[in-house]
């Protein structure tokens, strides 16, 4: 007799934020949370019952760990495919599933899957060392990416000239034709076990110039009807060539001729998709628990227009984290901060994120202008 939801033991890796809000998520239906995290910490440490300290990457330990859950799901990708795979092979249920997981972790790999798969990409080539890179000086201006070990933002960087080529990477890496885009989007689609997909609304993105880092978006992106059902029709291929059970968040340039590229997709819950605990229906988080669980997907329409804000530590500042400018922000309507429980600020680590809401996309970008100057993290 197979079990109910209620029974079943749910083994997330990672215990950062986005498990955090997972976990708010999964206490509205009564599931049984474990995590794994190196962070004794993290900011899932205190809201769980089993709370394990242990490395994410290495197979034994991760191996040894999963055989106490029936399903087991992620929140960051950077952890052990192989204990995945042996996992997966004695039954146990891993969503989303561990290829899914190996592909996504190599950019390489990604790219090429895009491209094998007729999936719309920038042109790129594959690179092993700084000489190689070097041969393509043709292709500059160019993205620089390593294969692995990238993350948030590192790993990643603009070739414009050839004096940058003494910067490539000597690593496996991707050379990757500069986009001079109009827009980055981004697409959070959901699929369960029985091929059921859903698409929450188009955001657009707004990058730190630095540190790379989405750091402000707007929910819906403010694109014509064509261009947004042409990025829900990739996110849905995407997802279905992969045949993927999960959550994914397939970000997209929106090029100057009305093209959609994929540029990357993460298969899991996605700091694009952090508004729609207050903006939608059915948040990302929830969604993402009712794929993994094979229920019915819910609706994610947009309640009201909303835009979000990263709250990054501010530059220059390491230490216990204070939070200046909360007052003003609390005083306005339809704000809402979330914070992600770490004690710690360093720069331009991500403490938390704040929701705005308000029925006129233009007196909302101004309100989201006003928190991101008002709010700071200090030490």
């Amino acid at each position: 007799m197979s079990k109910g939801i209620n029974d079943l033991k749910i083994g997330v890796l990672g215990g950062g934020q986005l498990g955090r809000m997972m976990i708010q998520s999964a206490i509205n239906y009564n599931l049984d949370i474990s995590i794994l995290d190196p962070d004794p910490n993290a900011p899932c440490a205190h809201l769980v019952e089993h709370f394990q300290v242990g490395s994410l990457t290495d197979e034994e330990q991760v191996y040894h760990w999963g055989q106490a859950f029936d399903l087991i799901t992620i929140e960051i990708e950077n952890v052990s495919v192989a204990a995945l795979k042996r996992l997966e092979s004695e039954g146990k249920k891993v969503y989303p599933q561990p290829g899914v997981i190996e592909l996504i972790q190599d950019k390489r790999k990604q790219k090429t899957f895009y491209k094998a798969g007729s999936i719309p990409t920038a042109d790129f080539v594959l690179t092993d060392t700084k000489d190689e890179v070097k041969a393509c000086a043709s292709m500059l201006p160019a993205v620089n990416k390593l294969g692995k070990e990238g993350y948030d933002g590192r790993g990643v960087q603009i070739l414009k000239k050839e004096e940058d080529l003494e910067k490539a990477f000597e690593k496996p890496s991707l050379l990757e034709s500069f986009v001079d885009f109009e827009k980055e989007l981004s697409v959070i689609v959901a699929r369960n076990k029985r091929g059921e997909i859903s698409c929450f609304p188009v955001v657009e993105l707004s990058y730190h110039p630095v540190q790379n880092l989405v750091e402000f978006l707007l929910a819906p992106a403010r694109i014509p009807i064509d261009i947004e059902k042409k990025a829900y029709d990739v996110a849905k291929d995407v997802i279905r060539k992969l045949d993927m059970i999960g959550l994914l968040a397939v970000e997209m340039f929106l090029t100057k001729d009305g093209e959609i590229l994929v540029n990357e997709a993460a298969p899991r819950t996605h700091n694009s998709g952090h508004h729609t605990i207050e903006a939608n229906h059915t948040s990302q988080f929830e969604q993402h628990l009712r794929a993994i669980l094979d229920m019915p997907l819910g609706t994610v329409d947009l309640i009201t227009p909303a835009a979000m804000v990263n709250l990054l530590g501010e530059e220059g500042f390491t230490g216990s984290a204070k939070y200046e400018g909360m007052k003003e922000c609390l005083s306005m309507k339809g704000v809402y901060i979330h914070l992600y429980g770490k004690k710690l600020t360093k720069p331009f680590r991500k403490m938390g994120h704040v929701t705005i809401t308000d029925d006129s996309i233009g007196t909302l970008e101004e309100k989201a202008r006003k928190v991101k100057d008002t709010l700071k993290v200090t030490a």
